[in-house]
Parts: structure tokens; sequence; C-alpha cells
């Protein structure tokens, strides 16, 4: 591909996030929505009819489509490894919904097969992709703001919804830790890198999934990260990254921020936005990237490198097993 190569895009599953995903997507230059794919014609065809493209009344329609470059796939957690795989076997480039997988090992192969094939494939983790949150990470360290050495990180919304959902499924990877948790896990390892020691504990439903999660974390030279997820309270959502130097605070919905406030030791604070603008809600921004990694050859992101996916996975493995928490058969 050449800089002015369209990219087809095909999207696996389209749920309530492949939704939101595709409103960004009409806003991303050199982006074309080729077509989606849902094991209901029915509901690929209202997919198609709202966002464009072709409606396929199978996954293994849309993978096979000649015109498509790129898979996003969209479907639920537990179904992450059999989807990728599917796109990938059928030599199509993929973007897979966070969390890759449900544990490492299956991860880690996932990876290994799409390097194998010489396919691209990236976690669709849109925080990391952020331009405001790239713009605090290139600012630590520097002599003005100083290096991390307290981080604090949260999310979580009351759900009230049908148990059948998949965010309260068992069965479907439901629960706090990995669609809520990930986010301040990975807000920490980007500031602070691979965690030392993790200390966490949790509240399971009686169904199994878990309700809350409280993280410590202890990181090279000594700093720190709080984190909590939650399923069941409204909390502030935002983030805060204390340096030697002063404070960055990230408001509400702090996993994908259109400012930052930096607030030094002495002086007036001031607002900062990103090098580049967040299109969208954010998810724009990822499938930009993964636009300008294929036209660039590339078969991963520096920005969500598989090292940084699969450290991230092994930190929730570790959260896991520390609160108890287990998702049936699925889980490794």
């Amino acid at each position: 591909m050449d800089a002015v190569d369209t990219i087809g895009w095909g999207v696996l599953a389209p749920g309530r996030i492949a939704h939101s995903f595709c409103r960004d997507l009409a806003q991303v230059p050199g982006a074309r929505l080729v077509a989606s794919g849902s094991r209901s014609r029915e509901r690929a065809e209202e997919f198609a009819a709202q966002h464009g493209g072709r409606a396929h009344g199978s996954y293994e329609d849309l993978v096979a489509d000649p015109d498509v470059d790129v898979v996003y796939v969209a479907s639920p957690h537990v179904f992450h490894e059999e989807h990728t795989m599917l796109a990938l076997e059928a030599g199509k480039a993929v973007l897979c919904e966070k969390p890759m997988t449900l544990d490492t090992g299956t991860t880690e192969r996932l990876f290994a097969e799409a390097e194998r094939r010489g396919l691209f494939c990236m976690e669709a983790m849109w925080t990391a992709c952020n331009p405001v949150v790239r713009r605090l990470l290139a600012l630590l360290g520097t002599e003005t703001h100083g290096s991390p050495r307290l981080v604090r990180a949260d999310l979580g919304f009351p759900v009230r919804r049908d148990p059948a959902d998949r965010l309260l499924d068992p069965a479907l990877g439901g629960g706090a830790l990995v669609d809520m948790g990930i986010y301040p896990l990975t807000f920490a390892h980007l500031v602070l890198g691979e965690p030392e020691q993790l200390r966490a504990v949790g509240t399971l439903a009686p169904s199994g999934i878990d309700l809350e999660v409280a993280i410590s974390g202890r990181y090279a030279g000594g700093a720190l990260a709080t984190l909590s997820s939650t399923l069941t309270a409204a909390t502030p959502r935002t983030a805060a990254v204390a340096t030697d130097r002063g404070l960055f605070t990230l408001e509400r919905d702090f996993h994908h921020p259109t400012r930052v406030h930096w607030q030094p030791e002495e002086g007036p604070g001031s607002w900062l936005e990103g090098e580049r603008p967040v299109i969208g809600q954010g998810y724009g921004n990822e499938a930009l990237e993964v636009q300008e990694c294929l036209r660039a050859g590339r078969m991963t992101s520096e920005l969500v490198p598989p090292t940084q996916t699969i450290s991230v996975m092994r930190q929730l493995d570790d959260v896991r097993r520390q609160i108890g928490l287990e998702y049936g058969a699925s889980s490794g």
C-alpha cells in the first residue's frame, strides 16, 4: 500500500462498540467501511443501512470479502481468539477489541500466528493512541515536567442491565476487571512501565463476576499506582500523574481525554491538548494508527505493541488469580 490507498475496513460483530467505532471511522482520512458481518443477516443489514458498506450474514463471508483489508473484531471477549484467527487465516490484518483475549497464553498465540503469516495485528486500546495521552507521555521525564512518582486512575459506573448482558455474563468474560480495570492498568503501564508487584482485592457477585477491584502497584524506582474499577458505583473516572515537578490531571473519562491539566509546584497551571486532534471520541485515532502501520508495511504498532498488550494481559491474569475470579471454560 502507498499513502494514497484507501483502507477497506470490515466490522465483525456489529454490536454497541462497533457503532461507536464506525461513527469515528467515518471521520478518518483514507478509511472506507467496506462491509460488516454478523451471524444474523438482518442485523448486518441494519448496521450497513446506518453506516454503509455491504452486509454479510456470516463472519466467514466477511473475512472472505476481497475488498476488506483489515477486520475490526468487535465480538465479546470470549470469542476474540476464534474471530481473530478466522481473519488471520483469511489473510486479513486485524484490529481486535480489548482485551485481546481472556488469558496471556492465548494472546501470545494470536500475535505469534499473525507474525507467522506476516499480517498486522493490534489490540484496540484506544487510550494508547489518544493524542492527549501521547502528549502527556512525551512530557514525562523532561526537566520542566519531571519524572512520575504516583499514578491514580479509576473507571466505574453502575451497570443496570439484564443479567444476560455481556458485561454481567461470566460465560462472556463479564465483570469490572477486563472491561474497566484494563484501562487504569494500561494507563499506569504507559506512564510507569511494567509493574514489579501488584496487590489486588475484589468483590465477586453470586454469578462469579467481579463487581469491584482495587489494585496497588509498585513500579521501577519505587513509583506507585492506585487503580480501581467497579460495576456498581458512580466513580469520578479521572486519573492523575504526580511527578517531582508537579501534577497532571485528566478529567472525567480519562481513558479518552480531550485535554490534560498541568499544575507545576509553583505558578499558574495550564490545559494542554495533543499534537494531533482527537478524531471523534478517539476510536478514530486507533483506526488512523492501523492505517499508518499498514501503509508503512509494519506488522505491529509502536503505540500498541504486542509486548504491551501481553504485559497488561499478564497483569490481568495476576489480578484475576488474586481476587479468585474465573471465566469458566473460556479462561486459560
